[in-house]
């Protein structure tokens, strides 16, 4: 992907994932926030069984991208905190290995949008997210919020509003 100026109203998507050995599943978070990073949208969601944290990184990326879109955001910064998987996505690199159509479902996706960047965060700038995939452990259903942030994750919230 080549890198063009963003238009004016660019949203940032943070997506996690935890992966719990004891209940042979996968969790997904995302929190979508505006330039002043106030919350749009969030999500967690349950996922499969996942063997390696690059292939779970890349299936919850690819399911915070459907969440986003399916919520009408089509100008977002991207961000993980998986360094191999946000290379792989950035680059399209692994395609040819086992995940590969998972990172080609995520930039078919990426390529819909009107804008998009991907990047890898610190562990610390994502910690929304990753409270949030964590929470799914909890839930027995997939739950989505509009412009709501979930009791479970309003104090990381607060401590990234804090830091803006």
């Amino acid at each position: 992907m080549c890198w063009i100026p963003p238009p004016q109203a660019v949203y940032k998507l943070n997506y996690d994932v935890a992966v719990f050995e004891n209940s042979a599943s996968s969790e997904f978070g995302a929190v979508i926030r505006n330039t002043t990073g106030e919350v749009m949208a969030v999500m967690t969601v349950k996922g499969l069984a996942i063997q390696g944290s690059e292939v779970a990184e890349l299936l919850a990326c690819r399911k915070a991208l459907e969440f986003a879109i399916d919520a009408g955001f089509t100008v977002l910064i991207v961000e993980g905190d998986n360094v191999k998987a946000t290379r792989c996505i950035a680059l399209g690199s692994d395609i040819q290995s086992a995940i590969g159509h998972v990172v080609s479902d995520i930039r078919h996706l990426l390529g819909a949008m009107e804008w998009a960047s991907v990047s890898c965060t610190k562990r610390n700038g994502n910690r929304v997210a990753h409270v949030l995939a964590r929470n799914a452990q909890n839930v027995n259903v997939d739950l989505f919020w509009m412009e709501e942030v979930p009791s479970v994750a309003i104090e990381y919230v607060n401590i990234d509003a804090s830091l803006i």
